[in-house]
């Protein structure tokens, strides 16, 4: 059993047990934190190195004027990931971080001035269906058994399962073709739904990815499955309190952290991995190194030249990026009650506007928002009285040439105008603590390639087989997880690549 054999490491990871037990960990976000933890549970010594002060990757808390905010995924499915990696060591983890149910789950606010409220039950769901448009009830049942027949094929029987051998891919092709994967998932939700805005609605995950819905493969319809049967949930003081729970867990079980430190290249010696080297020039050695980076970077400026392989290679030169994000964080005084925890603000343009993000390359004047309002379920994100949120809108990335230093400041003016005569009306008046990132931060702060939010873009040609591989591609001792690598983006994804990892990674037999 991987706990028992645990128990028998719980060793400083500092020091070196047996030769060849040496995993280093590049990365700390949730990917690189669950890669570490199963690792551990392997037998390894695991140091987790990451660039930033804390852990969590793009899940950073930033603190302003008494506000909190949590500056990157704010949607928890799949609970049961998290329970796996407590479980590993005889653990629980709600002995470590509180989840609760938003109710609803998500508020989807329509150009029109309608409203639809989702969760946390299907018959809270279904009654907002029938109040909008009541001949649609059925093709949500019709969509939800459709999303769980892709949910049992993509999900639970692929999405652990390491993608290296294309005879493995050809094998799935019939199941994938019965599941019509090759259509898109609006095109799959247009299917089942007639009314505009309900197809909005229920084809918004891929953008929760890094996906346009108009190009995304209908395989990534099962999150819809996905949060009906497990619920959508939020950690108590935040994503970042889960991120505590994680680093917590990490250093019972004898995981080395190192915070606020850059590795500037992963040594590699006869085509095996040796160990990482840091910015600062210091070495530590490894026999089993993970990537939880930007996987353009790492082969590309990771490894020394002409190490990757020819896959990797061409991946680099063919890799179609999710959309940029700019994010601002801000705080109010004073507070909207019946504004939900999770709102999506759609604009009048639907297709037409993410065609100008994801394939013009254009910011343009109107835009669909993701609005935070975690005070609408834990109120000590803000001073009382007060409201704290995050507001995301979808941009182009880097590749767009977009001068952020100037089209930042004018973004921000016309989302606080909207949101001020739509759903947070006093805005304007009463906004304070305030701050932005755009894609030139997410490059800086977490080295995504091109500034982009999600890596790669879940198109079918970069899924599965396509996407790039967990194990590394002309590195032995190499291994990928993360947003950029099989299964994809989104935190069950990230959660899941570390779970293939831990199905490529040799055990280590206990020492006597």
């Amino acid at each position: 059993m991987l706990r028992d054999r645990a128990k028998d490491h719980f060793v400083s990871a500092s020091v070196a047990t047996r030769s060849g037990n040496q995993a280093i960990v590049v990365g700390g976000g949730f990917g690189g934190i669950a890669a570490a933890l199963r690792l551990r549970a392997k037998g390894y010594a695991v140091r987790l190195i990451d660039r930033c002060a804390r852990l969590g990757g793009r899940a950073q808390v930033f603190e302003r004027d008494g506000f909190r905010y949590d500056a990157g995924p704010t949607v928890l499915t799949a609970p049961q990931l998290f329970e796996e990696l407590f479980a590993l060591f005889d653990k629980r983890l709600a002995d470590y971080v509180t989840l609760v149910a938003p109710d609803p789950w998500y508020a989807f606010r329509f150009a029109d001035g309608e409203t639809l409220k989702y969760g946390p039950t299907e018959g809270a769901t279904e009654a907002e269906i029938a109040r909008l448009s009541p001949t649609d009830v059925d093709g949500y049942r019709r969509l939800g058994d459709a999303s769980r027949a892709i949910y049992d094929v993509a999900f639970t029987g692929l999405a652990h399962k390491p993608f290296h051998n294309p005879l493995f891919m050809l094998r799935q092709v019939p199941a994938l073709l019965r599941l019509r994967s090759y259509d898109s998932v609006w095109d799959m939700v247009s299917r089942h739904l007639k009314d505009d805005r309900l197809r909005r609605a229920f084809s918004i995950q891929p953008l929760l990815l890094g996906g346009n819905p108009f190009d995304t493969t209908s395989i990534y319809a099962m999150i819809n499955h996905l949060e009906r049967a497990y619920g959508v949930w939020f950690a108590m003081g935040g994503t970042g309190a889960l991120v505590d729970a994680l680093h917590r867990l990490m250093q019972e079980v004898g995981i080395a952290v190192e915070t606020g430190t850059t590795i500037e290249r992963v040594s590699v010696v006869n085509g095996r991995v040796t160990g990482v080297i840091r910015a600062d020039g210091s070495v530590s050695a490894a026999d089993v190194v993970i990537a939880n980076t930007d996987p353009v970077r790492l082969y590309r400026d990771l490894l020394p030249p002409g190490t990757a392989g020819l896959t990797a290679r061409l991946r680099n030169r063919t890799a179609r990026l999710s959309m940029g994000l700019y994010v601002l964080y801000f705080g109010a005084r004073r507070q909207w009650p019946d504004v939900a925890h999770h709102t999506v603000w759609f604009g009048s343009r639907h297709r037409e506007l993410l065609s100008d993000i994801f394939h013009r390359g254009v910011l343009a004047e109107d835009f669909s928002l993701y609005l935070h309002r975690p005070t609408a379920t834990d109120p000590t994100f803000a001073p009382p009285g007060c409201d704290s949120f995050y507001v995301l809108c979808p941009v182009p990335n880097q590749r767009a040439g977009i001068d952020w230093s100037v089209e930042g400041p004018r973004l921000r003016d016309r989302i606080v105008a909207a949101l001020d005569a739509t759903i947070l009306p006093g805005l304007r008046d009463t906004i304070c603590a305030e701050f932005a990132k755009t894609p030139d931060d997410f490059e800086t702060d977490y080295l995504s390639e091109a500034g982009a939010g999600f890596s790669l873009s879940p198109f079918f040609t970069q899924s599965a087989w396509f996407r790039y591989h967990n194990r590394g591609e002309g590195v032995r001792g190499l291994y990928l997880v993360g947003a950029g690598t099989h299964p994809g983006g989104g935190v069950p994804g990230v959660i899941s690549s570390a779970k293939v990892i831990g199905s490529l990674v040799p055990d280590l037999a206990p020492t006597s």
